[in-house]
């Protein structure tokens, strides 16, 4: 089961993400900065990892610069919603500096879920009626 670690300061979206990713099939666990994700990374090693850029302690510009230095292998993710209109520098910086994937919040989940599932290359499983977007 592929492991995804989120690292956002927000509870709730780590919350709905973590339970979401879960329901999806995948082993997630989260972190609430980028220093508390990092000491994860040596109990559990993810083949994700999901990081807002804009927190406090640890910032998701230094942990993206220290998973590519200490983890290669990991697949890293920006999510950030920015601050002062400075979100496309924020997520352009994350890609530049290692980031495979980035998204601007707020975002669809399916979204992100299909962009984890091409970096993994795995194939997402059928969602259920209740997981369907209302018409």
């Amino acid at each position: 089961m592929p492991k995804i670690l989120i690292v956002d300061d927000d509870p709730q979206v780590r919350s709905l993400l973590t339970e979401r990713f879960q329901k999806a099939g995948f082993e997630a666990f989260s972190a609430e900065n980028g220093r508390q994700g990092m000491k994860m990374l040596s109990t559990s090693l993810p083949d994700v990892v999901i990081t807002d850029l804009i927190m406090p302690e640890q910032e998701g510009i230094e942990t993206i610069m220290q998973l590519r230095r200490d983890y290669p292998q990991i697949k890293i993710i920006a999510i950030s919603g920015g601050i002062r209109g400075g979100t496309v520098n924020f997520l352009s910086a994350a890609r530049e500096l290692g980031a495979s994937k980035v998204y601007k919040k707020p975002f669809q989940f399916q979204e992100l879920l299909a962009g984890v599932h091409e970096l993994l290359g795995t194939t997402p499983a059928p969602r259920s009626d209740s997981e369907k977007p209302s018409e």
